[in-house]
């Protein structure tokens, strides 16, 4: 979608590709966050749940820190 965002900036308001993907970036930011926080702190209920220890500990070794570099390594390309 960050590209969608930036193909039309180019073309209809006629601005360079480096001013298209800033523009992009910035718009996309506040959604990619909110979507990666409302995944993590979901998250925790079931990370802290005492019946629920195998669940639990997939989650937290597995989903938490592949949704943490997931998101970094979209920041560090999308910038």
């Amino acid at each position: 979608m960050q590209i969608d965002f930036a193909l039309e900036a180019e073309r209809k308001e006629g601005k360079s590709p480096a001013e298209a993907i800033y523009e992009g970036c910035l718009i996309r930011f506040r959604p990619i966050m909110m979507t990666t926080m409302a995944a993590m702190l979901g998250a925790i209920p079931i990370s802290i749940g005492y019946g629920r220890r195998r669940i639990a500990a997939s989650v937290g070794a597995c989903g938490g820190r592949r949704l943490f570099f997931s998101q970094l390594i979209t920041l560090y390309l999308t910038r």
